[in-house]
Formats: structure tokens, sequence, C-alpha cells
């Protein structure tokens, strides 16, 4: 790929080509507008204001037609050959670009959009549906433009996949600071979703799409894996968990993630996918061991791999309400409950436009309706949910133990009228923060992640071998049993990784760390940069979905018992705290796992060049990053963050918070 044309910005004379999508690769369903006559050309206005009059007659014709087909205006006409699209190594950058910051920061935006990582690369989705890097290609020439030229005195203004351009700054600023999805909260419904998303005004960023974070599947096996451990360690005991069966569903972005981590936790797993590209694509990545295209396979794969006591991932081509009632029926005929463990990974926040398929249609039957008739997909689509609903609530009753993965499948569910809920309004089935990974936050620990710029494997190795050594002695420092059975898992995790070949994309990994431990290990990291043990940047980031990232009342923050489960200040401030400290570049967005509207959610990204500038900044911006979080779950009165948060005290200067005064029940009572 041509880097320095790429970064030459918008070409308009003579204009490019016009360019087809390529036909052997998946695409994003069409999007429903909502738009009227005049809001339509209004959308087709605010494309053309990227370019000058000269191009609009041409351009106007061909962005009237995406539109109208797509339901988006794509701009394909400037999409580059996305075959080639990937994290090259940055000194393939370097020379076009002004900073190292600005070449990092393109490195992770090529990444999203890899065709081996991004669900639907040539509409600038990265993951979730609808999770969007930019809103059109002529956005993603300007920025790449903008991040190339770049100085250490400016920083770029990113508005929902619009560049805004450079503003003067200072070195201690971040170069980058993204929003997506900033709408004001009365308009935050899907409807409206729609309509400013097809004017170009704004878009969905989901968590590591729109903030140039995201590594691939590997993303999120981690937490996968952690979740799954813990599930099974609290329902089914401490033994081996060979030959017990978790059964779930996506296969598509995040939740490819699935199959490897099923694995690795050493049990079997079910996964239905409805798009056959998104199961061969795993499969051929190895994150699937077996494809099955029907149920009577499925089960009798199934029942083969429970009587060898096996470890394997399972891949289904079909609906996974075929597959629950399909279990159902075999309970029934043999009294054998088939399985211990169930979830569900799809695309729920987006269950209208190609986040849930229903139950009786294929995938392009579905594909087709929800834009000709959205009104009885969505019918399809709610009657199909409260069949999965009912099979999973007789297999629960039979022994499987069911929760919600934070994906807005309990959410959805009651708002089809399924029967998930007690008398109290509240959910029957726990969420997966409530579970297990709740308790894991209030610690600290989380999704914490590194790229190796140099796309050097050897890098990659180099850097969990010190993330280890780290790990190691954290263990030593007489830790407390929670804090003690975190770090075992994940020294397991970050010893084993290179072995689990989880690589897909860059040279990325993914380790929940504490909040010493990321400060630790990112000082060793830009030590051994400093040396030339490393042998080039590493850009240090983590998932949104965190200890302070996200305030999300159906997910990160359902463990919230103080009724502020519904207030977005700690992801807020998490990002402006960010900014403060250090970080290279930091977004906040609307949305993310759980739906527009139910979630704010913010992360950043940092770059160690082995300075000492570097340092100071990892050490400031990660202490901060971890803390604010933990606080907040401490000031809900939650023992293990209230512990957490004064060892924290103890060894960092500079802190003085507001404790939480437990109340005696009580006395509450006679008030």
């Amino acid at each position: 790929m041509d880097l320095k044309e790429l970064c030459s910005g918008l070409q308009v004379d003579p204009l490019p080509p016009a360019r087809e999508r390529c036909p052997d690769i998946a695409h994003a369903p069409n999007r429903n507008t909502g738009l009227n006559g005049t809001e339509r050309l209004l959308a087709i206005r605010n494309a053309l204001r990227y370019f000058p009059k000269s191009c609009h007659a041409e351009l106007g014709t061909e962005f009237a037609k995406e539109l109208d087909t797509f339901g988006h205006i794509y701009m394909y006409r400037f999409m580059p050959d996305t075959s080639l699209m990937k994290a090259y190594p940055i000194s393939e950058y370097t020379p076009h670009c002004v900073t190292t910051a600005g070449a990092a920061v393109i490195l992770m935006i090529m990444n999203n959009l890899d065709r081996r990582v991004a669900q639907f690369p040539e509409e600038l989705v990265t993951y979730g549906g609808n999770g969007q890097v930019f809103s059109n290609w002529g956005q993603f020439r300007l920025t790449l433009h903008y991040l190339s030229t770049m100085t250490e005195e400016q920083t770029l203004s990113m508005m929902s996949g619009h560049p805004a351009g450079l503003f003067p700054s200072h070195p201690g600023a971040p170069r980058v600071v993204l929003t997506n999805g900033m709408v004001i909260p009365n308009y935050s419904d899907k409807a409206t979703y729609d309509r400013l998303f097809a004017l170009g005004c704004t878009m969905y960023g989901q968590m590591t799409a729109g903030s140039y974070c995201y590594i691939g599947p590997q993303g999120i096996v981690h937490g996968t894996t952690i979740t799954v451990m813990n599930a099974s360690r609290k329902y089914l005991g401490e033994g081996s968990m060979a030959g017990k069966v978790y059964l779930t569903a996506g296969l598509g972005g995040m939740s490819g993630a699935q199959g490897k981590a099923v694995v690795i936790a050493g049990m079997i797993g079910v996964i239905a996918e409805v798009s056959k590209e998104a199961l061969d694509k795993r499969h051929r990545q190895g994150w699937i061991q077996k494809a099955c295209g029907t149920v009577k396979e499925c089960i009798e794969a199934v029942i083969e791999a429970r009587s060898n006591k096996a470890v394997l991932s399972i891949g289904y081509h079909g609906n996974v309400v075929d597959l629950w009632e399909a279990f159902k029926k075999h309970y029934c005929k043999t009294g054998e409950n088939l399985v211990e463990l169930g979830s569900d990974q799809t695309s729920l926040h987006n269950p209208y436009n190609g986040g849930y398929y229903p139950v009786g249609l294929s995938y392009e039957e579905s594909n087709k309706m929800m834009i000709d008739d959205p009104t009885r997909f969505k019918e399809l689509v709610q009657e199909s949910l409260r069949r999965h609903v009912a099979a999973v609530n007789y297999m629960c009753e039979s022994g499987t133990y069911f929760w919600d993965y934070g994906n807005a499948f309990l959410l959805e569910a009651r708002r089809a009228g399924a029967e998930v809920v007690f008398e109290d309004g509240t959910f029957i089935y726990p969420t997966y923060i409530q579970l297990t990974l709740g308790d894991v936050f209030s610690l600290g620990f989380g999704p914490f992640r590194w790229v190796c710029t140099s796309g050097d494997p050897l890098d990659l190795e180099k850097s969990d071998k010190i993330a280890a050594e780290v790990i190691r002695e954290q263990l030593s420092e007489n830790p407390s049993p929670e804090e003690t059975g975190n770090l075992n898992d994940n020294l397991r995790w970050i010893e084993e990784a290179g072995k689990n070949q989880m690589v897909v994309g860059s040279q990325a990994r993914i380790l929940y760390s504490n909040q010493a431990g990321r400060a630790r290990i990112a000082l060793a990291f830009n030590k051994a940069i400093a040396s030339g043990h490393i042998s080039a940047p590493i850009v240090l980031s983590r998932d949104h979905h965190d200890v302070s990232g996200t305030d999300s009342p159906f997910r990160e923050t359902s463990n919230i018992t103080d009724g502020s489960m519904w207030c977005a200040d700690m992801a807020v401030q998490n990002v402006i705290g960010g900014a403060l400290r250090g970080a290279t570049y930091v977004s906040i967005h609307n949305g993310g796992g759980v739906g527009w509207g139910e979630v704010m959610n913010g992360g950043f990204g940092m770059l160690l060049d082995g300075s000492e500038e570097s340092g100071e900044k990892a050490q400031s911006m990660l202490d901060w990053d971890v803390s604010n979080g933990v606080n907040r779950r401490a000031w809900d009165g939650h023992p293990l963050a209230k512990e957490a948060i004064r060892k924290t005290q103890e060894r960092i200067p500079g802190y003085n918070l507001t404790v939480c005064n437990e109340t005696d029940p009580e006395l509450l009572q006679t008030l």
C-alpha cells in the first residue's frame, strides 16, 4: 500500500475513479435512515461539504445513489484497497509523518480496518454490527492527512468521525481528542440515531472501534476466559471443566473470542453464528476447531466430546434459538442435560438492524426484511427473543446456569415481553459483572492492552516476558487472597499467551492487570524501548469496558448499589483526567456493547517511546485511570474496592479521598 499517497488527503483534481464494493467480503446490512425528502437532500449536502464545488455534480449523483441503496453515504470512491489495509510496522509510517505519535495513531486506525480484524471493513465497521471507525472514507483520508502533518504543538479534534481539524495546543496535551455520539440526552434514542447517522452528524463508535484501540477478538478473550472459569467454579465446583458445555451465540466481532476462551478454560464451547462468512473466518483463523451445519450434527459432536471429556470449540452455522430448543428437546426425551453454562454475545444493542437475527429466517432473508418491512422484522425479532428465553428458562430449571454477557440480552428480552424479571422488576439472571467481573474491577484489575508498533512477534514475546516478571514480583509482595487469585490467573494467561496464538492483526496483547501492575509494566516497557531490547515504541490502551472507563447500568456498573448506576460522571471524569495526565489520545462515546443511550464509555491511547517524559506520563495517567473507578466503587461501599483504594493511598503520595462510612441497616429501618 502506498502510505504516502494514503496520507496525502482527499484527491479531487482529478477525482479518483468510482469504486465498487468487493463482492467477496462481508458487508454491513443496509441501514434504515428515517429521513424525509428534505433531510435526504441535507445528508447529501453534508457529504458534499468535504469537496470543492467543481466536484459536486459528479459526487452528488453518486452519494445520492449510495444513500438510497445502502442507507448511508460511505464515499466508496475514496476507499483504498482494503485487502492491503493492516497495521504496517511504524517505521513505514514515520517517513510520511511529522511526529511518531501521528504515525502510531495511523497504525492503530489501519489495524481497526484490517480485513482480518474488521467485521465490515468497507463500511468502516470494526465490530458489533455498527461500531464505526469513521462515518465515510472521505473522513478516513482527511484524518490520515491531518495525523501525518500534525506537530507536537497541535491537537486533532475528532467529532463522531468528522476531523474538525488541527488546533494549536502544546506538547503535554493529547495529540487527538475523540468524541463519538455525544447527542443531547433527550435525543439519545434509536430512531434519532438512525436519522443523525444517515445525515453524517454522528456515529456509533462502539467502544474501541471509534477510539482506534481494537485488537481483534483477543481483546475480549481474556475477560471471557475469566468469566467462564469463575462461573464454572461458582456453579459447578472447583474440579476440572473437561467435558462441560458452554452454549452461546456470536462469532462476528468481539464475540469471535468465545471459541478460543472456552478452549483456554478447558471445556466444550458451542457457539451459534448465522453468518456463514463469519463462522468460516473464525474457523480459518483457528478460533473455532469444528464447524457444524446442522443441529443434529452439532448435538452429536457435543455428546461425543462430553463422553471423551474433550476440550473443543464447536461453531454451529444457524440460529442459536434452534440450538437451545434442540437441547431442550434432547433433555425432555432422555433426561440428560447437555448444557452446564450458557450466555449470549449477539449484538443486541442493535437488535433490528443486524444485531440479532430471528429464528426461522435465513441470514439473507433477514437482511432483506429489516429494510423492506422493518415493522414485521421487529415483530419476528421479539418473537424469537421470547422463544429464546423460554428455552433458556426451561434448561435452567433443569440444571443449566445462564448469565447476561452485557450485550443487552435481558434488556431487549424484557422489552419483547419475555419472562426475564422477578415480581420486583429485577432480572432473574445476573450480568457477568454481577457474577464475577464486578469483584475483579473493584480490585482494580481490568483489560490493559499494548501494541508493539514494530510489528515484530519477537517484540511481543519480549513484552509478555516483561509483564510476567512484573506479576511474579507482585505475587512476592504478600497480596490479599483475592489479589493472589487474580494474579495467578493472569500469570498463567500471559505465560501461555504465545502458545494460544491469539494475534489477529497488530502484534498486540491484553492482560487483566491492576493499577500497580499496569504502571510497573508500562515503566518496564519504556525502559526496554530505551535500551533497544524492544525495537520500537509501544502503544498502551485498554478496553473501555474497564474499572473506570464505562458507566453502564446493565453492565460495567450493574453492581453499583447506591443509585448512581444511572450516572455517567465516572466515565467523563476518566477521559478528562487522562487528557490532563499525558495520554496521547483520549475518547468518550455514547453507546457501546449495551446500546445507544444505555452507556457512556471512554478510553485512551498512550505512546511509550523510551523517553523519560513518556515514562512519567504513563505513571501519572495509569494511576488515575484505575483509581478513579476503584474509588467510585469504594464510595459505593464495596469492601474489596475500599481495601484496594486504601492500599493505593498508602503507596502513592497525593491522594486524599472521601471515605464511605457504612450505615447500620437496623438504624435505617427505624428512620
